[in-house]
């Protein structure tokens, strides 16, 4: 009975203090913005502060419940505040009165900023990856290095041109299907489509679909003359 009244007590206790509740983006990726250990700790003890209501917490509290020195959490702090993790505010109360408070939101935007630059250089990565193999499509297809004058002007497609790898390769397969290894030819295929508005996959391929069948209901209804050979009136005989 006894230890068990003790668990119970413990249990309470336990309630009592609460919880903190922290994004796990910032467990994935504080290493990735910077952040040190020590400085996780002292951020995850303003966030324990702030969310019980004390928004601007004595340091001297920090320090004993990270058992650091004092001397120690003021650099911290400084750091935090250095790297964009957290911001000292001023704001005005109730009576009038200016507080300070630690702006804790600070670390999403410092987490966005660093998340973007990741997805930018993953884009640009693939992005340059797709170009290399378009220049080996077209080598492969002509059977030989392409020439720096192709390179420009495969260049001169995509950046100045504006058209997608994608669109390229498609253009490349069709001037293939008609063994017509020439860039002018492409050059006019890429031209024409954009005339007709096709700039994915998608838009080439209903195109080429809806003329093919266009084309085979033409051949289907050509009707075949029947052969009749001429009669010979003077041979009537």
């Amino acid at each position: 009975m006894k230890g068990r009244f003790i668990s119970m007590l413990d249990l309470q206790q336990y309630l009592a203090k609460g919880q903190t509740s922290l994004s796990n983006l910032v467990l994935d990726y504080y290493k990735k913005i910077g952040m040190t250990d020590a400085e996780l700790l002292v951020y995850l003890q303003l966030l324990k502060y702030q969310q019980k209501g004390n928004a601007f917490p004595e340091l001297s509290k920090l320090a004993k419940n990270l058992a650091y020195p004092l001397e120690q959490v003021f650099p911290l702090i400084e750091s935090l505040i250095a790297k964009k993790i957290i911001k000292i505010e001023t704001v005005t109360n109730k009576e009038g009165q200016a507080e300070d408070w630690y702006n804790l939101n600070v670390i999403y935007e410092t987490l966005s900023i660093y998340l973007e630059q990741v997805a930018k250089k993953k884009k640009t990565q693939e992005s340059e990856a797709t170009v290399a193999d378009l220049f080996k499509s077209f080598e492969s297809e002509f059977g030989r290095a392409l020439s720096p004058v192709q390179y420009e002007e495969i260049q001169k497609w995509l950046n100045e041109d504006q058209y997608s790898p994608e669109i390229i390769q498609l253009a490349l397969r069709e001037a293939v299907l008609n063994q017509a290894y020439s860039f002018t030819y492409i050059d006019r295929i890429l031209l024409d489509w954009e005339r007709k508005n096709l700039k994915s996959k998608q838009d080439v391929q209903r195109y080429q679909k809806v003329r093919q069948n266009k084309k085979n209901e033409v051949e289907e209804t050509e009707e075949v003359l029947p052969h009749i050979p001429l009669y010979n009136w003077l041979d009537s005989e």
